[in-house]
C-alpha cells in the first residue's frame, strides 16, 4: 500500500483530470449499469486498509450481476486544484473550515426516483453485511458482477464492506457496513468499534447522556459543558472510521483512477458514505442513517453550494433515522447508544410507514432487511397516486443542528 500522503495527492491529481476530460458518448448515454463483485475490504488493528481481490474462481465471484438505473445529477467541484487541498489540510489538521470556490457540472449517479434501484442499492448495502457464503446474501441479478470485499480478515474487527463495479470499470461502488448491534437483531467482531463510532459521531459531547454514563472522548466539562476544540480533534482521529473510509476513498481512486465512484451504507455505513459525498462530492444513497450532519459540521468539510448528489432514504417508523431514538429511557440509550442527532445533508426520500402502513415506531424497524421486503419491495400506493415509484426527494428545511 502506498503513503497516505501519497496516495492523497495522486488519487485526488488522477481524479481532478479525469473530471475535466469529457466523457464518450457510451458512457454519457448509459442508463443502466451492470455491477460485479470485485474486492472485500477491512480494516487492520494498525488502521490500515487491507483489501482482499474476489478472482473467477471465488465463490464471491459465483453470484450474478445487479443492474441499476442511472441520471445526471447536478455535481460541484472546486474551481482551483490546490485550493481544495489547503481546505482539506485545514480542516484535517487544524480543525477549521475553509471558504471555497464552486463550479457547477454534472455527474452520472443512480437513478433514486426508481424504486428498482433503490432496491438494488439496498441489498448491496446489506451484503456488506455478509460473506457472499452467508445466509442472507441477496443475490443482485445480471449486471454487478464482480466486488471486493474488505474488512473480513479473521482477526479484522472494524470497517468493513464490499466494492462493486462495472465489467467496464467505468462505475465502481463502495458498499459499507453499518452497526453490528445484538438489540437490533446484530452483533459480531466490529461490535465495539461500531458502537464506539456511533457515540462519537451521534451524540452531543462524548456520549455523555447521564451522570452513569463512560463518555467515549475527553471532552466533557462540569455543568454539561463540552470542549469543541477537544470534540472536532476526537472526531478527527486517524483511527476513526471516518478518517479510515477517506483512505478507503484515495486507494480506491488509485486504483480507479478513470471511474466513477459512487458510496452507499446502511445506517453508520450510511452516515459515513455522507460524509464522503460531502468531503469529495461522489454521488450517494444512504438507508436509515443517524443525522450526519453535526458530524460534518465538527469536522469542518469543505462543502460544496448544492449537496443534490447525497440521497437519504429512510422511514418513519425507524427512531434512529428520525432522531427519536434518544433520553435516557430510549431502546438507544438503555443499549448504550447516545443517538442524539437527526438532521441530514442532502436530499431525503422518506417513507411514512406510520402513516400509510400504521406500523409502530420499534428500533426493529431500523434493520436493512426490513427496509427492503417490506418497503422497497412493494409498490407505495402514495408515491404511485401522484405518477411516481418513491416519495419526493426533498431537503430537510426544518431541521436544526444542536451544536
Amino acid at each position: 500500500m502506498l503513503p497516505t500522503t501519497l496516495l492523497r495527492l495522486i488519487s485526488y491529481t488522477l481524479g481532478w483530470l479525469n473530471h475535466n476530460t469529457s466523457q464518450t458518448g457510451e458512457q454519457a448515454d448509459a442508463s443502466v449499469l451492470g455491477f460485479e463483485l470485485r474486492h472485500i475490504h477491512a480494516v487492520s488493528s494498525e488502521a490500515h486498509v487491507v483489501w482482499a481481490d474476489v478472482s473467477a474462481t471465488d465463490h464471491f465471484a459465483s453470484h450474478s450481476p445487479y443492474f441499476v438505473h442511472t441520471r445526471s445529477i447536478p455535481s460541484s467541484w472546486p474551481t482551483s486544484h490546490d485550493a481544495f487541498l489547503r481546505a482539506r489540510a485545514l480542516s484535517r489538521i487544524h480543525r477549521q473550515s475553509a471558504v471555497l470556490s464552486w463550479e457547477e457540472d454534472e455527474t452520472i449517479g443512480p437513478d433514486v426516483g426508481r424504486r428498482d434501484t433503490l432496491l438494488t442499492l439496498a441489498k448491496m448495502t446489506n451484503n456488506a453485511y455478509l460473506q457472499s457464503n452467508e445466509t442472507g446474501w441477496y443475490d443482485l441479478g445480471e449486471g454487478w458482477s464482480t466486488s471486493y470485499p474488505f474488512g473480513w480478515e479473521p482477526d479484522a474487527d472494524g470497517f468493513r464492506g464490499h466494492v462493486f463495479a462495472t465489467p467496464d470499470n467505468t462505475t465502481v461502488v463502495l458498499s459499507i457496513k453499518g452497526t453490528d448491534a445484538a438489540f437490533i437483531g446484530g452483533g459480531g467482531p466490529t461490535a465495539a468499534k461500531d458502537k464506539f463510532n456511533d457515540n462519537l459521531l451521534f451524540s452531543c459531547c462524548c456520549a455523555r447522556v447521564g451522570w452513569s454514563w463512560t463518555t467515549v472522548c475527553d471532552c466533557y466539562r462540569s455543568g454539561w459543558k463540552c470542549d469543541q476544540p477537544c470534540l472536532e480533534q476526537a472526531l478527527a482521529d486517524e483511527s476513526l472510521f471516518y478518517s479510515v473510509a477517506t483512505n478507503l476513498y484515495y486507494n480506491l481512486t488509485y486504483m480507479y483512477p478513470e471511474s466513477d465512484i459512487w458510496v452507499i451504507g446502511h445506517s453508520l455505513g450510511g452516515a459515513l458514505a455522507s460524509l464522503l459525498g460531502t468531503t469529495f462530492g461522489v454521488p450517494v444513497v444512504a438507508f436509515e442513517s443517524p443525522g450526519e450532519k453535526l458530524a460534518a459540521g465538527r469536522l469542518h468539510l469543505p462543502s460544496p453550494p448544492s449537496l443534490q448528489h447525497i440521497t437519504h432514504v429512510y422511514h418513519t417508523a425507524d427512531p434512529i433515522a428520525m432522531g427519536t431514538c434518544n433520553g435516557v429511557l430510549s431502546s438507544c440509550a438503555i443499549a448504550g447508544y447516545a443517538m442524539e442527532t437527526r438532521c441530514h445533508l442532502g436530499l431525503s426520500i422518506v417513507y411514512d410507514t406510520v402513516s400509510e402502513l400504521s406500523w409502530a415506531v420499534d428500533i426493529r424497524k431500523h434493520g436493512i432487511v426490513s427496509v427492503i421486503e417490506n418497503v422497497l419491495n412493494v409498490n407505495w400506493a402514495p408515491s404511485e397516486a401522484e405518477g411516481r415509484e418513491v416519495p419526493v426527494p426533498k431537503v430537510e428545511e426544518d431541521c436544526v443542528v444542536r451544536t
